[in-house]
């Protein structure tokens, strides 16, 4: 007959505290862990969506080599002089569609003016362009949307329609009647109409990010609790609805430099005097057999500038992602 099962017996087996030398030992395991668990921090404490992406992007190559190109571009644009000594509107007949040179690497353009002085100058226009317009779309976008978003009723359903009515106007031949108007030769007239044509799309996001922020457990809490509308959504909702706005605006960046450069081919965006990459492209092209390199040097500069952006908006999509994860 077998004998019975002694509780005492099994936990003295175990040695000397049992259970106890067990949990002991469980727990030194856990405090020399250095890093805690999975997605934590190095005190056990999870971290936050913005915290992981930022993790997630200093590992990754396309984050970097993008962020690389983006800084530079930004450097030239700021202290263009440091790189290129000469004026970007000293031109010399002369010298109209020659090549390479010694202090002129890039050669000159069908006016004589050196290509590389005027593609290292132009990039101070499409980043001005680029990041202005991109401000002004995305705090215009996401005010609006943000606001029909979380009241609803009848002015979710007047900016729905506003919204349909951008929606249908395309966006070329809108800057053709719209700025062949404009006499102005700055920038501003550009960027204007930009975030006139840009922010319905900011805005459906802002919108549906802050329907579905706004049905979250804690924002009811906080409703409950008697929290104003004002402090909703600057406390609650902005901060859990803005990823997928600051994602779209890192894309369309590059989007609207692109723009500004089709504009100033067709003649409608920025006129010379001004130094763009896109009148340069459009005075080149009548002479790309005698001169390809007039052409070649801003249009690679352009795309460059266009690929980089884009690619820091995918990788900062791919951080944002909680599906992704």
């Amino acid at each position: 007959m077998p004998e019975p099962f002694e509780p005492e017996g099994a936990i003295s087996s175990a040695g000397m505290g049992g259970a106890m030398d067990l949990a002991t030992s469980e727990g030194e395991t856990l405090e020399k862990t250095p890093g805690g668990p999975q997605g934590t921090g190095p005190t056990g404490k999870p971290r936050s969506l913005w915290s992981d992406a930022w993790h997630d992007l200093r590992r990754n190559p396309v984050f970097i080599i993008s962020g690389l190109v983006i800084l530079f571009l930004v450097f030239i644009s700021l202290w263009p002089s440091l790189i290129a000594s000469e004026s970007p509107l000293k031109c010399d007949l002369a010298k109209a569609q020659q090549g390479s040179q010694s202090g002129h690497p890039f050669g000159f353009d069908g006016q004589g003016c050196d290509v590389y002085t005027r593609t290292v100058y132009g990039a101070r226009t499409s980043v001005t362009v680029g990041v202005c317009a991109t401000l002004g779309v995305a705090l215009l976008g996401s005010v609006l949307g943000g606001l029909a978003g979380f009241f609803g009723g009848v002015w979710d359903a007047i900016l729905s329609r506003i919204t349909d009515v951008f929606f249908a106007i395309p966006v070329i031949l809108g800057g053709l009647v719209l700025l062949s108007v404009v006499t102005s030769n700055t920038v501003w007239p550009v960027i204007g109409f930009m975030v006139l044509l840009g922010w319905p799309q900011i805005s459906r996001i802002a919108r549906g990010s802050v329907i579905t922020a706004k049905q979250n457990d804690y924002v009811q809490a906080a409703r409950a609790l008697g929290a104003s509308n004002s402090r909703m959504l600057l406390r609650h909702i902005t901060p859990n609805a803005v990823a997928p706005v600051i994602v779209v605006a890192t894309i369309a960046l590059g989007t609207y430099i692109a723009l500004e450069a089709t504009l100033s081919y067709l003649g409608v965006g920025l006129k010379p005097p001004s130094v763009s990459w896109g009148i340069d492209i459009s005075a080149a092209s009548p002479y790309v057999r005698n001169a390809p390199h007039a052409l070649l040097w801003p249009s690679g500069a352009l795309a460059v500038t266009v690929l980089a952006f884009i690619m820091l908006g995918d990788a900062v999509r791919d951080a944002l992602d909680p599906k992704l994860r």
